[in-house]
């Protein structure tokens, strides 16, 4: 498994809006790019997809931007970065299966299965409300 710009992007946006947004103020991509120092460009295309995923909604026009669709604490780091295009298997050994010529005999093979399970479920279990309580009990501890 490897997270990209892209969904360590997604996931630190997502997490600068959590902070300063709310269901009736929006966040503009401008504001947000400053915030994070990533590129309004990158932003955009990020939250493009976060929107079609359902996670976000925006607002057009003057005092627009983007404000969550559901509340923080259903909003898991799984689902951030699923919308944002990233794989978290640790290995492609699952999705190859009707390429393998050792997949009746490998021994290795539910071993991967299970990581690639307890890794989607460890981010399934995140939600932005709970790393924005963490960081709001500790904000120095958490370098």
């Amino acid at each position: 498994m490897r997270i990209t710009t892209r969904g360590r992007y997604a996931l630190r946006a997502s997490l600068a809006l959590a902070k300063m947004g709310t269901k009736e103020v929006p966040v503009s991509i401008n504001c947000l790019s400053e915030q994070e120092n990533i590129s309004s460009v990158f932003l955009e295309q990020i939250f493009f997809k976060l929107r079609k995923a359902g996670l976000v909604s925006s607002i057009r026009g003057p005092g627009g931007g983007f404000c969550f669709a559901r509340s923080l604490d259903t909003l898991t780091v799984k689902q951030i970065l699923d919308a944002a295009g990233e794989d978290l298997d640790i290995t492609f050994c699952d999705k190859r299966s009707d390429d393998c010529q050792r997949i009746g005999e490998c021994m290795s093979h539910n071993v991967w299965l299970g990581v690639n399970e307890l890794v989607k479920k460890y981010f399934d279990e995140i939600t932005l409300a709970s790393i924005l309580e963490q960081y709001e009990k500790n904000p120095q501890g958490n370098r």
